[in-house]
């Protein structure tokens, strides 16, 4: 089986690096093609192009939003231009339930098959080949790639039709955004009745409420140092989608308008967990 990935950042490099890992012979493209460097060193090929890369079995595509996967499938060089039948693209990436609906329509009428699979999880998940995949579309084509997806998660489900997976990541990263940002609020308000960071993350990890999530950022909340595993423009791009789907929820609506303002300050590059240092500013 020949695998092709398109999509080379913090979350693609890993990912397409497990695959290698397990033995599959890996194509790969990039806009900026230094970056495979480190998967051409684990065995896998440069494509020339994207083109190139639709003579695969399956296609993975995990780049950084709607707009930048409609350019990769339906560009003027994208995927569908290549006039090959019967190859099945899966696609990775975070962007709205209406663009992988599109995209599987487009998929079809050039002869593709189509599944919209995101991701729960950064990049030490993406490593450790431990992500949660949410799977949107036809289950035979689920089937056939369930074997690589489990060598990328520890989780994978079929969740429906397209659409399906990326309406299952939006409600996820609504979590995820409300949780964050209740733990850096958490943590400011201790901090103004006396209790130091050090102590309360101590009692949220031995609470009913700690996660692994909060668990992981304690490092980064300690030294004040938010180096990007999620970064918060992301964040504030699936809660601006989430909006869009519907969602007006109290908890909905403050998330999203404080991450949008932390970006407008400045903070996209950084973690999520960067919030903390805006909330703090105010």
């Amino acid at each position: 089986m020949k695998i092709g990935w398109i999509g080379l950042g913090n979350m693609g490099i890993p990912m397409a690096g497990n695959l290698l890992a397990a033995g599959y012979e890996v194509k790969v493209w990039n806009r900026t093609p230094s970056k495979a460097e480190p998967l051409l060193a684990q065995g896998a090929t440069l494509a020339g192009s994207l083109a190139e890369l639709a003579e695969c079995d399956i296609v993975f595509t995990m780049v950084s939003d709607d707009e930048a996967v409609k350019a990769v499938y339906t560009g003027p060089d994208g995927l569908l231009t290549s006039g090959a039948r019967g190859t099945l693209a899966v696609d990775m990436s975070t962007v709205s339930p209406q663009t992988s609906r599109y995209l599987a329509e487009q998929c079809r009428q050039a002869g593709f098959r189509f599944l919209d699979a995101p991701v729960s999880g950064s990049v030490g998940p993406a490593k450790e080949g431990k992500l949660v995949i949410m799977v949107g579309g036809d289950e035979s084509d689920y089937t056939q790639v369930k074997p690589l997806l489990d060598k990328l998660g520890k989780l994978a489900l079929h969740l429906g039709p397209n659409g399906a997976g990326t309406s299952a990541k939006l409600a996820i990263n609504l979590l995820l955004g409300i949780t964050v940002q209740g733990a850096a609020e958490t943590l400011l308000f201790a901090r103004s009745m006396g209790i130091e960071a050090e102590q309360m993350l101590t009692i949220i990890r031995e609470s009913a409420v700690g996660t692994p999530l909060i668990r992981g950022k304690e490092a980064s909340i300690l030294a004040d140092n938010y180096p990007a595993a999620f970064a918060l423009k992301h964040m504030a791009k699936d809660l601006r989608l989430a909006r869009e789907e519907g969602v007006s929820t109290p908890l909905a609506e403050s998330a999203a308008a404080c991450y949008r303002a932390a970006l407008e300050d400045g903070m996209g590059d950084l973690d999520v967990m960067a919030i903390l240092r805006f909330l703090d500013r105010q």
